[in-house]
């Protein structure tokens, strides 16, 4: 009788780990503080992964989370959750872990992940990792380098019944580990290679030994796996030509497809978009789906529910909308700092993704130039695609070149750099990383001497500034990576530019503003930094050269061209986008950064344009006689969605997106100013409405000795400076800023000095030391506005 007794006692243990649950146990006495933080962090970690609550269930979860009564609070929100949860979890007093079947349905769609949550009655309080395996996981057939475990005999009923794949999620903003809390939720991600039934052995623990007597610890699901369907996308540009687009795909319910968990390159699973070049597909589970789609910044987002009938192939067409062509009005967009390795492409970064993947995000943001520059953690790997030329996947209007951030090397410490159009890409006998010098000025040098067009990389990092007054006279700390030692090497003539729109625009533009009015003529760039600052899109930051076209050959040079080979090479070049000519017009400012939604074309200075030869053969420098009146003008358009964006504007300039055309919106109509900036002061606006259409912008303007001009959008664009010289006297606009620059080479060499190497020390004291005397030099000879 007591071994029957023992049987049914087993027999009932077995059948409870097999059962489905209706309604899993209502976990009580709980606190309710730190339930109510983690169930805010799963709702972020499932709009992470492309799966949010539906609005039902986020007010339903709202009404829990702002209820003060605790136990009826900790019911509701165990409610909202149990409905999404596939299996609960009890880890009981003595830490053995038994399973039982939750309400969630056990979807699946055919080459797609799903995410489901699962509920943890945690009575142990272990702070462990909640594993989950299945043998039905076909990672189970390989190791980590993706080869098959040689002691195992794969044959066809494995491959037959290793149909999926499972992920315990346990990024941000999740924990690595249980958190000891009586009751948690956690995610996994289901993926699922077949259509069909299909059933799964899922098995949980939290280490070796503790899982329940009777198998209680495992449990199989039939997952009912819809069948995807290939959705051919036809493509079409404004002007009805084949192209490349970006898309998003959305149910009824706001999940993401294809699902975002594991998407392998070209998909990046740090995006809800996709790339899809005309003709290719998506699969698609049958049904209804918002489809978002543009084409970069200068494209309409367009919007429009598509549905995907229950068959194995359908086709759909879209015709992209731009508001604006800024090629055709002859200037060309570029990144000039995005990675193919590094951040969001990998937890743990060491390889990266292909230029092919590379060169479509650029066609699909319609970026005329990217630059994939390789860095610290992907610099063994990636530099085998530097060939110091650009890349043979670019055509006549998109151009990608491999290029190089000094970043996660020994100068790092003092600024990173971007070093454009290197012919060798390996510091002179060196051998790795750690070779490198250990400060930036003869990194730049390097570079220049070699025909690289070289600057700062994300210059605000480590530039903070409180308040937002431009120029702003607070000293930084000078304790980060962006362009800190700028101050010096400036001096030295060996930056280029300084790059802008990936950091807080204050902290960007005050130390370049400091050194125009010293009378330096660096530059300023636009750049992503993709995907470790922004990773939504490359080309979120812009710069925008000018590029006029040859001019038309001649009838008779036409057929001259078929013997002479000089118009032959003219003829064949003769629309063509060219790297050196674009890289040339950052280093001479013939260019202006943006966000892309707001643009200031054809800037010009008494009709010297913002980096043309001007006096003396210098780019930008125009000489004038005291008394003298400017005309200035410029071409300025913008586009602002219909409705203000709260999200964007109410947030302080500290904080992204650094430059967006909304945050420059006058009051709720969609209208923004453009400044006429003179020495780094607001001397005039004007309004222009931003509706996509191209303003004139005009100015007068009498300066009182020499000066620097430029135009912005504030925050969201801004050109380059001309420089004017009032009878041939050099810029010397303030004093105060010559001051600052002062202290900032003492602050820089205070925080950069002990983290230079030995042998580099001495050679970076008198280059310091240079500067300081060039500074002290302009400050005697400045306009004095101390006290303004």
């Amino acid at each position: 009788m007591r071994r029957l007794m023992q049987v049914l006692v087993i027999s009932v243990l077995l059948a409870r780990s097999w059962a489905f649950a209706d309604e899993l146990e209502l976990v009580k006495a709980v606190d309710i503080q730190p339930v109510k933080s983690q169930a805010k962090r799963i709702v972020d970690a499932l709009k992470f992964l492309g799966e949010p609550l539906t609005k039902s269930e986020q007010e339903q979860l709202d009404a829990a989370l702002a209820e003060t009564n605790a136990t009826k609070s900790l019911a509701a929100i165990q409610k909202v959750f149990d409905a999404r949860a596939l299996v609960g979890v009890n880890i009981n007093s003595e830490s053995r872990v038994s399973v039982v079947r939750g309400a969630a349905k056990a979807e699946l769609n055919e080459q797609g992940w799903s995410v489901f949550l699962i509920k943890v009655h945690n009575e142990a309080g272990v702070t462990a990792a909640l594993r989950v395996n299945s043998p039905n996981a076909a990672a189970m057939l390989k190791t980590s380098t993706g080869a098959p475990k040689p002691e195992l005999k794969i044959t066809l009923n494995d491959v037959s019944d290793r149909w999926m794949d499972l992920v315990a999620y346990d990024s941000q903003p999740l924990t690595k580990t249980l958190t000891g809390l009586e009751l948690e939720y956690r995610l996994i991600q289901v993926y699922s290679r077949d259509k069909g039934k299909r059933e799964a052995k899922l098995q949980f623990d939290i280490g070796q030994g503790t899982q329940d007597l009777g198998f209680r610890n495992e449990l199989a699901v039939v997952f009912s796996c819809e069948p995807a369907v290939r959705v051919r996308l036809d493509v079409l540009d404004d002007d009805g030509k084949p192209t490349t687009g970006q898309f998003v795909f959305k149910d009824p319910q706001g999940r993401i497809y294809p699902a975002r968990a594991r998407r392998l390159a070209p998909d990046f699973y740090f995006h809800d978009q996709v790339y899809r070049h005309h003709g290719e597909e998506v699969l698609l589970p049958a049904g209804s789906y918002e489809a978002i789609y543009t084409r970069g910044p200068e494209y309409r987002i367009q919007k429009r529910m598509i549905q995907v009938p229950q068959t194995q192939e359908h086709s759909e067409s879209f015709r992209l909308k731009r508001w604006i062509k800024i090629s055709d009005l002859g200037w060309v967009s570029g990144d000039h700092h995005v990675h193919a390795a590094g951040c969001k492409h990998y937890e743990a970064p060491t390889e990266g993704v292909t230029p092919e993947d590379m060169m479509r995000h650029i066609l699909g943001e319609d970026l005329n130039v990217g630059c994939v520059l390789s860095w610290g953690p992907c610099w063994y790997y990636q530099k085998q695609y530097f060939e110091g030329t650009i890349n043979k996947l670019s055509t006549k209007d998109y151009l990608m070149r491999y290029d190089v951030e000094v970043s996660g090397f020994p100068s790092s410490h003092a600024g990173h750099l971007c070093l454009l159009r290197l012919k060798e890409d390996d510091y002179p006998g060196t051998k790795v990383i750690e070779d490198w010098p250990s400060w930036d000025l003869p990194v730049l040098k390097w570079g220049k001497e070699q025909g690289g067009v070289v600057g700062f990389s994300h210059s605000g990092w480590g530039l903070m500034v409180p308040g937002d007054q431009l120029p702003n006279y607070a000293l930084p700390p000078f304790d980060g990576i962006g362009a800190n030692e700028y101050v010096v090497d400036v001096v030295h003539d060996v930056c280029d530019f300084i790059s802008a729109v990936d950091t807080p625009i204050i902290w960007e533009l005050s130390v370049w503003y400091h050194t125009l009015n010293c009378g330096y003529t660096c530059r300023i760039s636009g750049e992503t930094d993709f995907p470790c600052i922004y990773g939504d899109r490359v080309g979120l930051g812009r710069v925008y050269v000018k590029m006029d076209r040859p001019p038309p050959l001649t009838k008779e040079a036409v057929k001259l061209g078929l013997t002479n080979p000089i118009v032959a090479k003219q003829q064949a070049a003769q629309g063509q986008l060219d790297f050196d000519r674009w890289v040339d017009g950052i280093k001479d400012g013939r260019s202006y950064c943006c966000d892309g939604l707001s643009h200031l074309l054809d800037f010009k200075v008494n009709n010297l344009g913002v980096g043309e030869v001007g006096d003396n053969g210098r780019k930008s420098f125009l000489a004038i006689k005291a008394g003298e009146a400017l005309k200035i003008s410029c071409r300025a358009a913008g586009l602002l969605e219909d409705a203000p964006r709260e999200d964007i504007r109410r947030q302080p300039l500290s904080s992204k997106p650094y430059w967006h055309i909304e945050r420059a919106r006058i009051g709720d109509s969609n209208k923004v100013p453009v400044e006429l900036i003179v020495n780094g002061q607001v001397v005039e606006k004007k309004e222009i409405a931003a509706d996509g259409n191209v303003s004139d912008v005009t100015f007068d303007c009498k300066p009182e000795r020499s000066s620097w001009v430029a135009v912005r959008i504030f925050p969201a664009c801004h050109t380059n400076p001309v420089f004017v010289e009032v009878d041939k006297q050099p810029i010397r606009a303030s004093q105060r800023s010559a001051q600052w620059c002062i202290d900032a080479v003492a602050q820089c060499w205070k925080q950069k000095s002990p983290k230079i190497r030995d042998s580099e020390k001495a050679a970076a004291e008198e280059a310091y030391a240079v500067a300081r005397k060039a500074y002290e030099k302009i400050l005697k000879e400045s306009y004095d506005d101390r006290a303004k």
